[in-house]
């Protein structure tokens, strides 16, 4: 076992890992696929700011001790695509956070100097393996393989690294949000576990019955289906991108709608907070008196608003209409 300070561990996609022992307590097995529904909700509910990326303006307030400083770091911070805006990289980044945190429960970036180029930048790895110990960032790399095509294959070991907490970002889901979504999840994985199971219940085809008689009805199926699904999401407000439903109120619609972008600004808003934190930490590898404060304008919409909607529609002194605008404004 090598035990050092180092980078964060990239893991490559021709790196084999075949985690024995100890190795499965520091990094356990990595999730399934998630299924059907889970897959949905992850998307729909890490999509915090998207449309944002059609428009142009200033939905971010950004105050700072040192504005320079401040658009270096958001300026080298690695995104899906590269962009020179600093709003949009701070979507980019806010996105890409939530959703790791929806996922995972965690995020974690890190500051890579190049002192020769003078030159930085700040990317995300993987939370796998990662542990918190007394204001301190271990990595645990379990022992791997790495193939190549020109050469002899390599055998790593086991491995230790502890990283420069000053360097390090890290994101964390509020408690609230984790709540919801770790029983939300274990009701998403029954349901999708048993999603196709109503093939089973047709009688089979016989060679003395070819036909036989399907009293099997698919409308009951489905609306159990349905009305499990709106239980299993009821505290998030999910509506498992269901439109069409005569069976639902608009003032049901409406209500979940509200629930569910609530949930979202409660993360969204999270996010900026800690970002903010996070980024005046490693701002002050270069000026100890750096901090930077990030948040959104007045173009975004916010949860007191959406209280008094709420408040509003149970007086019924509001549209559905009004309501529907104002949760899908980004």
């Amino acid at each position: 076992m090598k035990i050092f300070k180092a980078e964060p561990f990239y893991r490559p996609s021709f790196i084999e890992r075949n985690k024995v022992g100890i190795d499965r307590l520091f990094c356990p097995e990595e999730k399934l696929h998630p299924g059907f529904n889970r897959r949905m909700f992850d998307e729909d509910f890490a999509r915090l700011l998207s449309s944002l990326n059609q428009h142009d303006g200033d939905s971010f307030k950004i105050e700072s001790t040192d504005e320079p400083l401040t658009l270096k770091l958001l300026s080298n911070v690695r995104t899906r695509y590269s962009s020179r805006s600093i709003e949009k990289t701070i979507i980019q980044l806010v996105e890409k956070v939530a959703k790791s945190l929806v996922f995972f429960g965690r995020a974690y970036y890190f500051l890579y100097e190049n002192t020769e180029q003078d030159e930085i930048h700040i990317a995300s790895f993987r939370p796998e393996g990662v542990i918190a110990l007394f204001g301190r960032y271990i990595q645990w790399v379990p022992k791997r393989r790495e193939n190549h095509w020109d050469r002899d294959n390599e055998e790593h070991p086991r491995e230790i690294r502890i990283l420069d907490a000053s360097k390090v970002m890290r994101f964390d889901i509020p408690k609230a949000i984790k709540k919801l979504l770790s029983i939300q999840n274990k009701m998403l994985y029954t349901l999708d576990k048993h999603r196709f199971e109503n093939v089973g219940f047709p009688p089979t085809a016989t060679y003395e019955n070819p036909n036989p008689i399907n009293h099997f009805d698919f409308s009951a199926w489905n609306d159990t289906q349905e009305r499990a699904l709106y239980r299993a999401t009821r505290s998030t407000g999910w509506n498992g991108r269901k439109y069409d439903s005569t069976k639902r109120s608009d003032f049901f619609d409406c209500h979940r709608l509200i629930r569910f972008r609530r949930n979202q600004l409660l993360l969204r808003d999270s996010i900026l907070e800690q970002l903010s934190h996070e980024l005046s930490k490693i701002g002050k590898r270069y000026n100890a008196d750096f901090s930077v404060s990030i948040s959104g304008t007045d173009k975004l919409p916010s949860i007191s608003h959406l209280n008094e909607l709420e408040t509003k529609l149970e007086r019924e002194e509001v549209g559905f209409i009004e309501v529907t605008d104002y949760c899908f404004k980004r």
